[in-house]
């Protein structure tokens, strides 16, 4: 059972790496296909795209105009497993345009499924700006609100 985990944890990861490689490629179609076919999408301004199909198109026009040269950076900071074909992955990325390094400043959460061929996909996807500043103040208001504190 550890083996196997390890083993799943590495292709979640990979999966995650495939998803950047795309990226780096600007390759709409590559990018889709770490997706289920009826995937969730949700971006961190909110909008919310639904399958394979309105991923790839929407990356298609992305890479087109507002993010043409960008970089994704994505460090995933934990995967966890909820049974032996479901993963949720966070993590802290961002996307970068040219060789400028930035602050990771977006909170990933994937939901990964294993597809009956065995390949992990990525069957919901939901992106967070984070606020640090807010988060400190809140901190400082209610430190009950820092996670870990109860």
């Amino acid at each position: 059972m550890v083996g196997e985990r390890i083993d799943d944890r590495r292709a979640v990861e990979a999966t995650i790496d495939a998803l950047r490689q795309a990226w780096a490629r600007h390759d709409h179609q590559a990018y889709a296909d770490q997706f289920t076919i009826d995937a969730t999408y949700v971006t961190w301004v909110g909008t919310r795209y639904q399958g394979r199909t309105d991923i790839a198109g929407s990356h298609r026009e992305l890479w087109s105009r507002f993010l043409k040269g960008t970089t994704l950076v994505d460090e995933i900071t934990d995967v966890r497993f909820l049974g032996p074909d479901t993963a949720v992955v966070t993590s802290r990325g961002d996307v970068l345009k040219g060789n400028r390094a930035g602050r990771l400043g977006k909170v990933q959460t994937y939901v990964l499924v294993r597809d009956p061929d065995t390949r992990w996909r990525i069957a919901a996807f939901q992106n967070t700006k984070h606020k640090a500043l807010a988060e400190a103040v809140s901190f400082r208001v209610a430190p009950g609100l820092r996670p870990g504190s109860q």
